[in-house]
């Protein structure tokens, strides 16, 4: 009940991470990341202080304290698909199990993080999911329901469209997106995610035992919850709890370890003698933690190694004069070092204008957003993708602060401009631009065409000092192809 309660308000606020007409979110849709220690413990290594933005993430903290690793059972939406999907997928039977790898992946990320380089995006369990919904999964579905639909709409009876519509304007409103969005790198997000659950053919929840580090960091944390399994061993007549047990979470000599117990309490079932209970005690820990001292010299030393690649790689000298960060963004270096790459912004965007980079900053910027004007514009006033991210690599602007917010600035290319290059009228941009004093002016102009006519046209040039980047302007543009106007970082 739990698991299912935590899902529906998962897919809930997914679904309200969107626009909806408002100017404002309705609801603190960012909660999922807010409440995760791993964001917690990241994000405060990387700005080296603490974001009040994500104080709750202590009550899973405490919550551990307490129960030890429920969240991974009872709450995470990820860890209650991956259950879900057993029906689909017959888990194996084999005993691999690699849990230190969670660990060395942990300490990788935690080290990373310190010395700026923000990996937690490409294994973090929310990062993963939601990215994956907003990048693929959300499109297709909402892509193939109007399909559907549509073709029920154009090709089917006239009376069948009586009883389709209103169905399909229930599902618009409630269920599907405010609009069908595009992606970059929808196939990549679709194929990490899918990753997740392929790896269940391994075992049950073989990403939950083995790889996830935020399961690593409350499995660390719940070695001193006062809510303990007993017996402490598996009994030497059965074993069923042990060789049943979805975590593996007895070590060789068929002892409990707590830390590895997400408290699914399959065990309660499997005892036939019914001795197995939960219950608060203060117990002394016996097991040891799955990762020996040369596995975590070993990932010290990877986590140490990646900034300083990050800092030798020639990408860091070399400016990309078309990215261009979603207003608000911190200082590209602190961004980056923030930014989870979870997509909360890029699906807010209500014109699809933020899109993921790829390996255009490298490794190290993927998956941030970047505005791409020649496929959406940042609206004027909208300032909905500084209210859902969860870390404050955006700043949070209200109106009149993004009004001000510089993101780049336009410049002309007069080889591909109709009124320079083709001497044709064009007025286009200037109509667009929505600054108060606009930041596209006009030259008049005097020449003649081809036949000799005399023509007064208006070349256009942009006021440097009023341009905030929108890229309205280069979205609009006519010209075919590249615009002729086109928006570039303003540093």
């Amino acid at each position: 009940m739990s698991q299912l309660i935590c899902l529906v308000v998962f897919l809930f606020l997914f679904r309200h991470t969107d626009y909806t007409g408002n100017d404002t979110m309705p609801y603190a849709v960012n909660i999922l990341f807010r409440l995760d220690p791993l964001v917690l413990a990241t994000i405060t290594l990387a700005q080296k202080t603490f974001v009040t933005l994500l104080w709750p993430s202590f009550i899973i903290i405490g919550l551990t304290l307490f129960f030890g690793r429920c969240f991974c059972s009872w709450i995470c939406p990820l860890g209650t698909l991956i259950d879900g999907s057993g029906h689909f997928i017959k888990p194996g039977k084999s005993k691999f199990s690699l849990p230190y790898l969670k660990y060395i992946i942990l300490i990788i990320v935690l080290i990373s993080s310190g010395f700026g380089v923000q990996l937690l995006g490409f294994v973090d369990p929310f990062s993963l999911l939601v990215r994956g919904m907003v990048f693929s999964i959300d499109p297709i579905i909402n892509y193939l329901v109007s399909l559907v639909f549509d073709s029920v709409y154009k090709m089917g009876p006239a009376a069948l469209s009586d009883y389709t519509e209103p169905v399909y304007e229930w599902l618009k409103i409630f269920v599907l997106p405010f609009k069908q969005s595009f992606f970059y790198l929808s196939f990549l997000s679709f194929f990490l995610l899918v990753f997740i659950f392929i790896m269940e053919f391994f075992g049950k929840r073989f990403w939950c035992k083995n790889l996830c580090p935020l399961g690593g960091l409350l499995a660390l944390i719940s070695r001193v919850s006062v809510f303990k399994r007993v017996p402490i061993r598996s009994c030497k007549n059965c074993e069923l709890c042990e060789t049943k047990c979805r975590m593996d979470a007895f070590d060789k000599d068929h002892k409990f370890e707590f830390e590895e117990c997400n408290l699914c309490m399959d065990c309660l079932e499997f005892c036939p003698d019914q001795i197995t209970s939960f219950k608060f005690a203060i117990q002394k820990n016996n097991t040891q933690i799955n990762i020996n001292r040369r596995q975590m010299i070993s990932a010290g030393l990877i986590g140490l190694a990646l900034p300083v690649l990050s800092r030798t790689n020639a990408i860091s000298k070399t400016a990309d004069d078309d990215l261009i960060r979603p207003p608000g963004a911190l200082d590209e270096t602190l961004f980056l070092a923030s930014c989870v790459r979870c997509g909360e912004c890029m699906k807010v965007c209500i014109n699809n204008a933020l899109q993921p980079l790829f390996f255009e900053k490298s490794m190290e910027g993927m998956f941030t957003p970047k505005l791409v004007p020649r496929l959406g514009y940042c609206e004027f006033n909208c300032t909905l993708c500084t209210q859902v991210c969860p870390t404050g690599a955006l700043s949070r602007l209200n109106v009149e602060q993004k009004h001000a917010f510089v993101i780049g600035k336009a410049y002309f290319d007069t080889n591909k401009c109709l009124v320079y290059a083709q001497k044709k009228s064009c007025i286009v941009c200037e109509e667009h631009c929505p600054t108060h004093d606009k930041a596209i002016k006009f030259n008049e102009i005097k020449t003649r065409d081809i036949q000799g006519n005399l023509l007064v046209l208006k070349q256009p040039y942009v006021k440097e000092e009023l341009c905030i980047g929108c890229g309205i302007c280069e979205h609009i543009c006519p010209v075919p192809g590249s615009s002729a106007i086109r928006v570039g970082s303003s540093v």
